[in-house]
């Protein structure tokens, strides 16, 4: 007994010193003293959680030497220091990497009092702190308030396992994060001044210590990119110019205001306009705008429903239009009536403005009708121009008036599919009217990008936003030569764009591409050249690792080419096997290629994957017979085209381990993932966020659910073809699922109700499939508060390294095992 007591001793003790790993000075960075030296330490002060926490921004940098309170402080490593004590504060810094998830205890020795923070963020002021890290490069700065003998400082680190170590290389770059893709600052909004003498921006980004608060500023440039103003709690893209260039209207504080470009000073206007948006300026001396009223609070027991639109949370709010005469404040009403009006566009030199107004019919798909209305502000009458089932919005030019809607516009005017063929109205359009919609042209119909937003410039002439294939460029639409030209502006996807219009147009333009982060940009239209203002890349991805992209496009069963894209890990060394995830939509819209998002490939090529993004059949931007064969397919065939793309993916990459493939989408996407596993068993494991498992409940609950059916079931329902409803739908099939399937939605859904995932989950959990079901607290359809953001991102993460790198720690770590 006593040798097998000793045994166990002698075991116990070689597992500590093997999990136990002193970190070496030389990989350890000290810096101090931080400012003058003094004998009062921050933790005999009130402020000292604020002292310490203001010091995190330099430190946390790549400065070699930090300058505080006039006292130059260098970075040394540790094992190089000489002094045994020293005043003020000190600080040290590790940068390491992991290469899966880690646990294990920082432990700290020698060191009296310490503030330990990781990745920035407060972590703890003990000796002993739990470290949880997932796979990727961090960065912990331990701040020293007092130090008897710096000779006797370790820090060491003692893992959980023998897999968890910190891996010390001293690398000059960094693997892509959440927290900078998250974090990082972008420009939300733009806005162009009509001489092109000045713009505005509206830039946003997050803190650590701000938590799901973002960090906002708008800010007025000169054309020389000089800060001449700045408009605290004003959004760019809500504030107006008056057509000269020379001043401006925003809203701040509850007040309307003017500002005077030549003199900067601003004037109250008017007060009390709750509910109201939308200004812009009709002419010189007035401002047209839109003002909401929404009913008082239903304190009743019951809702009685007047009309599938009650479902809608602001379904009986009132929206009129308005008139607001600069001088005096008068406000002046131009429309009225229980229908809400819509203002499309406004011509102060004719007197008219455009509006359109929604009328509850539901004879036909899409089961609401539009009436397009011309307002004469001159004689008091209106004109209803046309009534249409599919309408997105309309602008006056070229003597008459452009509308943006789906190739059925004006008895399928802009149709451009066999005659048998269903068209796909998200499809976006252009047409030309005249002023009384008696004539008609449809002018995109041979022009494969779908049309998404237009703006129109002074000559008649169009802007229009669109998508392309899985980019969103800008083309111009010459009107004289009925042509499109794609504009140079060096960018993948545009997000906003503004336009000066009174001399040679010009635009000012924010977006990215897919491998680099957001620009602002300069574009002369005349010239097509474009001049990078502002770059996010230098500011927060400095020496960051970013995948590198491949396209890879197959032909599918119809002989259709379907295109996608490939993210590699940086440093990918191709005589390994790797683990892959495919990603996809299968809706009416392309997978984007921005490069970031809510579903960030770059970070989960850093994160050791390679990513395959393929844009399956119906998808809009590669043409109306493409996009046609969204409708009535509930993901037959776009099921096949995932399924051959994934199989001709792995024979294009012979690094990618066939037996450890992920596959994920959201939305349509999520329905798509429930699909997918009723009919293949390719995958190791599946995710599904936001998905439908019953085409006729979500038809039936959810807010648009029979506005979308009525494009992608379009003339069928539940009783002339229950076949659709019920065959394609994932949980009449549960039976055949045998992937690991992760169910995640948010419990505040109105798109795609909970219930919809729930339904699935109980199937599965009946039929004793591996299933797990996630709701996000608070969340609707999509995800957007930060602390909800990493904690899902890190979910998806932490089920395919369970599932597809055998390593459960990080989903035991956040769920339980």
């Amino acid at each position: 007994m006593k040798l097998r007591s000793a045994a166990l001793l002698l075991l116990s003790a070689l597992s500590t010193s093997l999990n136990a790993a002193p970190i070496d000075k030389q990989d350890i960075q000290f810096i101090g003293p931080l400012g003058q030296a003094s004998t009062i330490k921050p933790n005999n002060t009130a402020h000292q959680q604020t002292i310490i926490a203001n010091l995190l921004p330099s430190l946390s940098g790549a400065e070699k030497t930090v300058s505080m309170l006039g006292v130059d402080a260098k970075w040394q490593p540790l094992s190089q220091l000489n002094a045994l004590t020293m005043g003020g504060l000190q600080a040290l810094k590790m940068e390491f990497s992991v290469s899966r998830f880690v646990q294990g205890e920082l432990v700290l020795d020698g060191i009296e009092k310490a503030h330990i923070f990781v990745n920035g963020e407060r972590h703890s002021d003990k000796m002993t702190s739990t470290l949880n890290l997932p796979t990727g490069d961090h960065q912990v700065i331990i701040v020293a308030e007092q130090v008897a003998n710096w000779k006797k400082v370790s820090v060491a680190f003692n893992g959980k396992t023998d897999h968890d170590r910190l891996l010390f290389t001293g690398k000059s770059t960094r693997a892509l994060s959440a927290k900078q893709l998250f974090d990082a600052p972008v420009i939300s909004a733009i806005s162009y001044s009509p001489d092109a003498e000045h713009y505005v921006v509206t830039q946003k980004h997050y803190q650590p210590n701000r938590g799901n608060q973002a960090l906002t500023s708008t800010t007025l440039y000169n054309e020389d990119d000089k800060v001449i103003f700045t408009l605290d709690g004003v959004n760019a893209g809500s504030l107006a110019w008056r057509k000269d260039g020379a001043q401006l209207v925003y809203s701040q504080d509850g007040q309307l205001k003017t500002l005077d470009l030549d003199n900067l000073r601003s004037r109250v206007i008017a007060e009390d306009l709750a509910g109201a948006s939308d200004f812009a300026y009709f002419n010189d001396t007035s401002l047209i705008f839109s003002w909401s009223k929404s009913p008082s609070a239903d304190k009743s027991l019951v809702k009685h429903y007047q009309g599938l639109e009650d479902r809608w949370s602001y379904a009986r709010t009132n929206t009129q239009i308005y008139l607001l005469d600069i001088k005096t404040g008068l406000i002046q009403a131009l429309t009225e009536g229980k229908q809400s009006h819509t203002l499309e566009d406004h011509d102060a030199k004719s007197n008219r403005i455009l509006t359109s107004r929604t009328v509850q019919d539901y004879a036909a798909p899409p089961h609401m009708l539009t009436e397009l209305v011309e307002l004469n502000l001159t004689h008091g009458s209106h004109n209803v121009i046309g009534q249409y089932r599919t309408f997105n919005e309309a602008k006056y030019g070229a003597q008459g008036v452009y509308v943006l809607a789906g190739p059925d516009f004006n008895n399928g005017l802009g149709r451009a599919v066999e005659k048998d063929q269903l068209s796909n109205n998200y499809d976006g359009q252009l047409y030309w009217l005249d002023s009384q919609g008696a004539n008609a042209k449809a002018l995109s119909k041979q022009f494969d990008p779908a049309i998404g937003s237009i703006d129109v410039l002074s000559n008649g002439d169009v802007i229009a936003k669109v998508k392309e294939e899985d980019r969103q460029p800008l083309y111009l639409y010459d009107l004289s030569k009925d042509r499109y030209t794609r504009l140079s502006v060096g960018l993948d996807v545009v997000e906003h764009f503004s336009i000066a219009d009174n001399r040679r147009p010009k635009l000012i333009v924010a977006g990215t591409q897919v491998s680099a982060p957001q620009q602002l940009k300069q574009v002369s239209i005349s010239k097509n050249h474009a001049r990078t203002v502002w770059d996010s890349a230098p500011l927060v991805y400095a020496n960051s690792e970013i995948a590198k992209l491949e396209e890879f496009n197959f032909t599918n069963n119809q002989g259709t080419e379907i295109k996608g894209r490939v993210y590699l890990p940086h440093n990918l060394d191709r005589s390994k096997q790797y683990p892959a995830l495919i990603y996809y939509y299968g809706g009416t819209s392309p997978v984007s290629r921005a490069f970031t998002g809510r579903y960030p490939f770059n970070l989960w090529a850093a994160n050791g994957y390679v990513v395959y993004v393929l844009q399956p059949t119906g998808a809009t931007g590669f043409g109306q017979r493409f996009s046609a064969q969204h409708v009535n397919a509930w993901g037959e065939q776009t099921a096949d085209d995932i399924i051959k793309g994934t199989k001709a993916f792995l024979a294009e990459y012979p690094f990618v381990d066939k037996g450890r493939l992920g596959n994920l989408g959201a939305s349509y996407g999520g329905f798509m993932t429930m699909l997918l596993t009723t009919k293949t068993d390719i995958f190791s494991a599946s995710i599904s966020h936001a998905g439908i498992s019953n085409i006729t409940s979500y038809w039936g609950q959810g807010w648009w659910g029979y506005l979308y059916s009525g494009e992608a079931s379009k003339n069928s329902f539940p009783w002339n073809n229950p076949k659709l409803y019920s065959q394609h739908s994932p949980v009449f099939h549960a039976d055949k699922v045998t992937t690991p399937l992760l169910l995640l939605h948010g419990d505040a859904d109105v798109n795609v109700p909970v219930g919809e995932s729930h339904t699935m989950y109980t199937a599965l959990k009946l039929l004793g499939q591996d299933v797990e079901l996630i709701e996000i607290k608070d969340a609707d359809h999509q995800i957007f508060a930060r602390d909800r953001r990493f904690q899902w991102w890190d979910t998806m993460l932490a089920y395919f390294d369970k599932h597809l790198k055998d390593q459960p720690q990080w989903w035991q770590h956040l769920y339980g095992k």
